[in-house]
């Protein structure tokens, strides 16, 4: 039948409407994502693999040039204070160098086994003040006497504080503590141990502008841009633009000297600018060999060992950092627990031999030769063993070594503030093994880092110009132990972020980054801790397991 006129066509029923299209994942905008690296990739040479002869030498001396600069700071700061004359102050850092030299090379050799320079240490200043406090009470015959007193205490103190360390390390407690340690703490404790030492920066380098500020920028313009004009020039500048930057501008600083733009200045900034003031040169021996008890017998004192624990510690505490920051930048893997135990262990042994060769202080693990590793892209642990051989030379030949030590301190300023900058910047990079969008990642990173940081200053700034710092009761060596940790921006960063982190409720493990941590707190975890980190010469077999 056909259709009649009243039927009517039905329109077709209304489709859901569809839903609205997902906004666009702004990670796809933006490009890919990068996926973790255990190491760096753009290392030229990294742990176990070397330049040649000759870059190795020259890049051994830059290593050597670059640990002088806290050398000189530090026997420059202290040894007048002590009463003692430019001689001693040239003998004092012969002291420190050959020491420095001797525990490089056992750490690369039995310790760490990373490539990293042990240089002195800042962390024992505060125990140095109160010695040089109680001897400036006393009467001796001359301030040279008040000298090689406060040195035998100084030897007496650093003989007893050091089985503190060999203790901790070889007793094995120190590795058990990193074992709480994870990403989220490693980020701040790394950071800080380039960040803490803000003040070798810029407010050294203020000290004279005119030659610091010329050494930065035309570090960063040499070894970042002009490297870029050849392939050739891409090579040597990027190696070795510092040691050609420290020649120019400590010629540019001898003419302003010779010139006499510095005669008619303050003694401060003589000091600082000038190129004659370090009166090294003069004073210093042509062959001198530091010897075991050099000043004389050690002096005991309980109050001075129990101050120089603190000291101890927070060495042990640097250097752990650091170590960190000389595996990243090397190419290697985190540290297992047990080679940050041996380490610590054998910094230990190290600073006996420094009281007995009478060190002014202990030493560390240089931060500013690590970050030597990041600048120059190299982290050959034969460059820095190398290194050693200048050290030990310098050291002994003293006319050589003063030549090279009578570099103004601004210059090194400049360059620790690029060198320092790198070590900071690699600790950030940890926090890619845990999870950064956690706001309690996020809490425990920014309380520990600002504490870190605000902590120590307040401990610094408190501090009077004789030394004694914000804790002061009657017992004078538990006030240098607690002043000497809280001054510490690495420690407070450890103690803060290790309590929170192990006592914060975590969503995931993952979170944490414990995945990927747990296989570097055990010798057999990670299947490359053996091509890193073992003995040399099959020592393995002659070692009981405990030891490994």
């Amino acid at each position: 039948m056909g259709e009649t006129e009243n039927h009517h066509h039905h329109p077709p029923p209304p489709q859901a409407a569809a839903p609205p299209a997902a906004p666009p994942s702004l990670a796809l905008s933006r490009g890919p994502t990068w996926t973790p690296a255990e190491q760096l990739h753009q290392l030229q040479y990294c742990i176990h693999s070397n330049p040649s002869w000759p870059q190795a030498l020259l890049l051994a001396f830059q290593h050597y040039i670059v640990n002088l600069g806290t050398t000189v700071l530090i026997a420059s700061n202290i040894v007048p204070l002590m009463g003692g004359t430019h001689g001693d102050k040239a003998r004092v850092i012969q002291a420190l160098l050959f020491m420095s030299s001797i525990n490089t090379l056992l750490q690369t050799l039995i310790g760490s086994r990373l490539p990293t320079v042990m240089g002195a240490s800042i962390a024992y200043t505060l125990p140095l003040f109160s010695i040089i406090n109680d001897y400036n009470d006393e009467d001796f015959a001359s301030p040279h006497d008040r000298f090689v007193h406060s040195m035998r205490t100084i030897q007496g103190s650093m003989i007893v504080s050091s089985f503190l360390n060999i203790i901790l390390g070889y007793g094995r407690a120190w590795g058990e503590l990193t074992r709480f340690f994870s990403p989220i703490v490693v980020v701040p404790v790394v950071c800080l141990v380039g960040l803490g030492l803000f003040a070798r920066g810029f407010p050294l380098l203020g000290n004279c502008v005119e030659i610091g500020l010329p050494m930065l920028i035309l570090l960063m313009i040499c070894q970042q841009y002009l490297k870029r004009i050849h392939s050739r020039a891409h090579l040597i500048l990027e190696r070795f633009a510092l040691l050609l930057c420290i020649g120019i501008v400590w010629a540019f600083a001898t003419i302003l000297t010779v010139s006499g733009a510095y005669n008619n200045v303050k003694p401060a900034t003589k000091q600082s600018c000038r190129t004659d003031r370090s009166f090294l040169m003069s004073s210093a021996p042509w062959i001198k060999i530091p010897y075991p008890f050099q000043w004389g017998t050690p002096i005991f004192r309980a109050s001075h060992v129990f101050g120089m624990l603190g000291a101890a510690l927070v060495s042990s505490a640097e250097s752990t950092g650091t170590f960190f920051a000389a595996a990243r930048l090397s190419g290697a893997t985190a540290p297992p627990a047990h080679v940050l135990s041996r380490s610590i262990g054998l910094q230990g042994i190290g600073m006996l031999l420094e009281g007995l060769f009478g060190s002014l202080v202990g030493t560390t693990a240089s931060v500013e030769n690590v970050g030597l590793l990041g600048l120059t892209h190299i982290g050959s642990r034969r460059v820095v063993q190398i290194s050693t051989a200048f050290m030990i030379f310098f050291s002994i030949f003293g006319k050589f070594g003063a030549f090279f030590a009578s570099i103004p301190l601004p210059i090194f300023a400049a360059i620790y503030c690029i060198l320092l900058g790198i070590v900071a910047a690699s600790g950030i990079t940890f926090i890619q093994f845990a999870n950064s969008n956690s706001m309690r990642n996020i809490y425990v990173l920014g309380v520990s880092l600002f504490l870190g940081l605000s902590i120590p200053q307040y401990f610094v700034t408190s501090r009077t110009f004789d030394g004694h710092g914000p804790v002061r009761t009657n017992a004078v060596w538990f006030n240098d132990i607690l002043n000497t940790i809280f001054s510490s921006h690495t420690t407070v960063a450890i103690i803060v972020g290790t309590l929170l982190d192990n006592t914060l409720e975590a969503n995931h493990v993952e979170d944490r980054g414990i995945p990927w941590w747990k296989p570097f707190q055990h010798s057999k975890g990670d299947v490359r801790t053996e091509e890193f980190y073992s003995y040399p010469l099959r020592i393995n077999e002659y070692l009981p397991s405990r030891f490994l």
